[in-house]
């Protein structure tokens, strides 16, 4: 081997020997600063929690004292007297009598309500104006005539019967035949009566002796 390739090789050997020492000095300092990186945040204060003041002992005794003799009604010392013993003694409320009433104060009577005049009466109608109107109800009430009706059948038979039943009782009735839906109707009626006050009274009387009756208006 030649001198220069020595020479060539122990340069390379010294070469690899500086690469390696320096990479073991380059781990040995980082591991420095990594771990004085971790005594520093170890000991450094929390943030937003080491920066509130710490309370002392003595501090947290005299919050300890005013708490145990915190009184609610202290916003009441105006108005109420403490004793020694610790109870709250209402001060005594004087009240003033109310002033007498004076003549002048006193209310006024009342005035005495005048009663409302009474309304003026109303004209009377007029005799004039009454009779056309008293005529006209008496041509109506004469173009009608009223019968007390005391059964409708469709024999003669029933009907003659219903007849002689009302001439027992003392009723005089006669028999009205009327075609009705192509049959014929045997009606039995009592009447004619010109007035309805007297049908009404006829028929409270058939009525009353046992038979039913019905009030029929008929046109004259």
């Amino acid at each position: 081997m030649t001198a220069a390739a020595k020479s060539t090789r122990h340069q390379r050997q010294n070469q690899k020997g500086g690469f390696v020492l320096g990479l073991i000095i380059g781990l040995l300092v980082g591991l420095a600063v990594a771990l004085g990186v971790a005594l520093y945040i170890t000991k450094a204060p929390i943030p937003f929690v080491n920066k509130v003041p710490q309370r002392t002992a003595e501090q947290d005794a005299a919050e300890a004292e005013r708490n145990r003799n915190w009184d609610p009604n202290a916003p009441l010392a105006g108005r109420t007297a403490r004793s020694a013993s610790g109870v709250v003694n209402a001060a005594p409320v004087v009240t003033a009598p109310p002033p007498a009433a004076s003549a002048a104060t006193l209310p006024a009577p009342a005035a005495t309500a005048t009663p409302p005049a009474p309304p003026p009466p109303r004209p009377a109608a007029s005799a004039a104006s009454a009779a056309p109107k008293a005529a006209a109800a008496a041509s109506a009430a004469e173009s009608y005539v009223y019968f007390v009706q005391a059964g409708a059948y469709t024999r003669p038979e029933d009907a003659e019967t219903q007849k002689a039943k009302l001439a027992i009782q003392g009723f005089t009735a006669k028999t009205m035949e009327r075609e009705q839906n192509g049959r014929t109707l045997y009606r039995v009626r009592l009447g004619p009566v010109d007035t309805r006050e007297g049908a009404e009274d006829l028929q409270r009387k058939i009525e009353g002796a046992g038979f039913e009756a019905n009030l029929v208006r008929v046109q004259r």
